[in-house]
Formats: structure tokens, C-alpha cells, sequence
């Protein structure tokens, strides 16, 4: 319980990186206890965090294991383990192949793989390749939005 009044002026403000549905919940909680507490504009949102969460979510419906290939500290692909894990469905974050476990497979017939928004795609590729080497794997890309913001340069840069 936070030490205010319901009555006092009060704001909040969310890290763009965390769990959408979680901090969602959190925003819920805050905005009961403190009906005129002001935040942040929806658009605030990062669109790739949100677009990144919301495939997670809608890849762990279709199999057992999700594999987030990411740095043990990434904040955005720590999320996504945590998005796939609220969804029912093992998951394990990965730097790289190396990192892979058998017994995570075990009795697993569909994978989901995805990444990080830093982890580079060269990563993705190598995590596809040692579970190729295991075994006949099927690949589907199952994609849940298509990307078309673009930022310009800063004047000083063009």
C-alpha cells in the first residue's frame, strides 16, 4: 500500500520494456486507490515491446516450449519469457545454441522460437540449426503484425 491519500495528486509512469498485461494490472490496482492519479498517453507504449508481447502470447497457444533467444539482461526479452510462462507454456531464455537443453525437449513436439528486440537474427539462425541437428524439424513463421513505422535520421546525422 502506497502512503498516500486517495485525495493527493499522484502520477506514475512505466518502464516501455515490461510485460503489458502485467503492468496493466499494476495500473488497475493504482488507478482504484487513486481515481485521479495521471499517466502516460496510450501511444507512450513502445510499439515493438507491445507487438513483440502480443506474438509471444499468440506463439505460445500454438506449442509446448518457447525458447526466447536474448542477453540474460535484456529487460524486453526477460518479458517475453514471462508473457509465454502467464500463457501456461514452458519457457527458456537462450544467449545462443550453446545454451540449449536437451531435457527441455523431452516429450515436446512443437517449439516456438523468437527473440529479443537486440538479439540478432544470425543468433535465431543458430538456435534453428542445433535443433536441425537433432533431428527432421519442420519451420513455420507465424506472423502477427507487420512492422511499418520508420524513424528518419536527426538532422544532425542526415
Amino acid at each position: 500500500m502506497l502512503p498516500y491519500d486517495p485525495e493527493e495528486r499522484v502520477a506514475y509512469l512505466t518502464q516501455t520494456t515490461l510485460a503489458t498485461d502485467e503492468t496493466a494490472e499494476i495500473v488497475d490496482a493504482l488507478r482504484s486507490r487513486y481515481p485521479s492519479i495521471v499517466g502516460p498517453h496510450a501511444d507512450d507504449i513502445c510499439y515493438a515491446t507491445q507487438n513483440r508481447q502480443d506474438a509471444v502470447r499468440s506463439l505460445a497457444a500454438m506449442c509446448e516450449l518457447v525458447l526466447v533467444v536474448g542477453s540474460a539482461n535484456s529487460s524486453n526479452a526477460a518479458r517475453l519469457v514471462e508473457v509465454a510462462r502467464r500463457e501456461g507454456r514452458r519457457a527458456q531464455l537462450v544467449e545462443d545454441a550453446s545454451e540449449l537443453r536437451l531435457d527441455w525437449l523431452e516429450g515436446t513436439t512443437r517449439v516456438g522460437l523468437t527473440a529479443g528486440a537486440s538479439a540478432p537474427e544470425t543468433l535465431v539462425d543458430e538456435v534453428l540449426d542445433a535443433l536441425r541437428a537433432l533431428g527432421p524439424i519442420t519451420v513455420d513463421e507465424h506472423r502477427t503484425t507487420q512492422e511499418t513505422v520508420r524513424f528518419s535520421l536527426p538532422q544532425q546525422v542526415r
